[in-house]
């Protein structure tokens, strides 16, 4: 089996990247701790995905992923009140706080502290970069073929055969 020369699907890209998002630099990989990723089976966002392919091994390219593509748009719905009976016990709510609360049927939830009042606090269960235009440049370090046990579970499996 040939290596591959491009990004194509069920190829494993290895990417280094840096993501800024508002201007400000959130995430980023060099060559050394690039990102590896099956090619094709959704396992990175579809907007920046897409525009991936064809890429071959020291190319790079700027591409900017809007909500749509990205995390989603912000839903109103995702927006509620709790009231501070059901907050975690020995927490002071602070506005734009982050921590994990639980709904009404026992699943953790992650959001953001918008507004606060006597007995409720309102939090935002919106991902955090939901609304958001995602700014990526890329770099593709590497490419290699993907063994047929990644193809089988549809992501890369790490050198210790986990999935991280």
């Amino acid at each position: 089996m040939s290596e591959p020369t491009a990004v194509d699907k069920d190829v494993v890209v290895s990417l280094a990247y840096k993501l800024t998002v508002d201007g400000e630099i959130l995430d980023e990989a060099g060559a050394e701790d690039a990102l590896q990723y099956l090619h094709g089976n959704q396992n990175i966002i579809p907007g920046l995905e897409k525009e991936l392919a064809g890429l071959k091994v020291g190319d790079s390219k700027t591409v900017s992923v809007g909500p749509e593509e990205g995390y989603g748009l912000t839903d109103s719905e995702e927006i509620e009140e709790i009231s501070l009976e059901d907050f975690p016990e020995g927490i002071v709510p602070e506005i734009g706080m982050e921590l994990e609360v639980k709904d009404e049927d026992g699943n953790d939830l992650f959001g953001r502290i918008l507004a606060i009042t006597d007995d409720s606090v309102t939090m935002d269960f919106n991902h955090p970069l939901a609304g958001k235009t995602l700014n990526f440049e890329v770099s593709v370090v590497g490419l290699r073929a993907a063994t047929p046990e990644e193809l089988a579970h549809g992501h890369v499996h790490g050198p210790d055969g986990h999935h991280h």
